[in-house]
């Protein structure tokens, strides 16, 4: 069975310009997904607005994602989207980092059952809209999970995305797929696999990890080899010439559309140097280092043809 390949977003990377892009050269995504859109004094970011527009993804498979720490937040972040024609939306549990653990937000409401079970009642008032959850294993234990199962399996959720590390682990460790399996099998919805994805051979071993496992979820290893999904589908790692070809005309299409509405090289620099922060790690760091410490854009792509070659 061949895995459905969810595309994570990551803040400062997977922008709609980033989406679009890959989508265009690479593709073999089921689905991409917005970094998550926020209320903060209770209004929303022009940014995130602007990512999420509707004339901004109409060219991918694309689910705009929220977070929420309270019923009445999470309403309004569901109406905003409603307004704008969309009618799935997926909602983050599972972001790590202790600005928006500490609000009871992402893997900081994993603790309270109750909070959890608050804001997926409320998706009872929107049945015409499809609703799917990303969470972690728990945000101090592991075990957290396991109490929520029966919460999900009674919520209009359609599927769960899990990544089986905890909040206060964020990045660090390895992900626990015994964890994983262990609330896959309580689990009645369908299940999407995220964390430590970085080859076909790691796609490959989630396929029978538990028959509700319907796809894997990627993040950083689709920002390191946006060729990934790719690979997985053709079953067979990409010959190195081919892959960089692709990734030449990724980075120029990068370059030309944030060229397109960005002014001035800091502006588009900023929005070009951090992919390099993941993006093709057999590169030497010779190049890597020339590449994020270039001030103007002529330097930059000189840095980068020469890294791409």
């Amino acid at each position: 069975m061949n895995m459905n390949i969810h595309f994570a977003p990551l803040q400062g990377f997977t922008t709609y310009i980033y989406r679009n892009t890959h989508n265009i050269v690479f593709n073999n995504i089921s689905k991409y997904y917005s970094p998550f859109v926020r209320l903060e004094n209770n209004t929303f970011k022009n940014k995130d607005i602007k990512d999420i527009g509707p004339t901004n993804n109409t060219d991918i498979s694309f689910t705009p994602q929220i977070i929420a720490g309270t019923p009445d937040e999470a309403k309004t972040l569901i109406d905003m989207l409603i307004s704008k024609g969309y009618r799935n939306i997926d909602i983050n549990m599972g972001c790590p980092f202790p600005l928006i653990t500490k609000k009871c937000k992402g893997a900081g409401i994993l603790t309270y059952p109750d909070k959890v079970k608050a804001i997926l009642d409320i998706l009872d008032n929107f049945e015409e809209i499809s609703f799917s959850l990303k969470i972690r294993s728990g945000m101090n234990e592991s075990s957290e999970c396991m109490q929520l199962a029966d919460i999900i399996n009674e919520s209009r959720i359609d599927y769960v995305t899990m990544h089986p590390r905890t909040g206060i682990q964020q990045y660090k460790g390895l992900a626990d797929r015994t964890v994983y399996k262990d609330f896959a099998d309580r689990c009645s919805k369908p299940m999407i696999y995220n964390g430590d994805i970085k080859t076909i051979d790691d796609i490959k071993s989630i396929e029978d990890i538990t028959p509700n496992t319907k796809g894997v979820m990627i993040g950083r290893g689709l920002l390191e080899n946006p060729a990934l999904a790719m690979e997985y589908n053709e079953g067979k790692q990409m010959e190195t010439g081919r892959k960089v070809r692709l990734l030449q005309e990724f980075h120029s299409l990068l370059f030309n559309q944030y060229s397109s509405i960005l002014q001035g090289d800091s502006q588009i620099l900023s929005h070009l140097q951090p992919i390099w922060e993941y993006l093709y790690p057999e590169m030497e760091k010779k190049h890597r280092k020339k590449i994020v410490k270039c001030t103007k854009i002529s330097n930059y792509l000189r840095a980068v043809e020469e890294a791409l070659k």
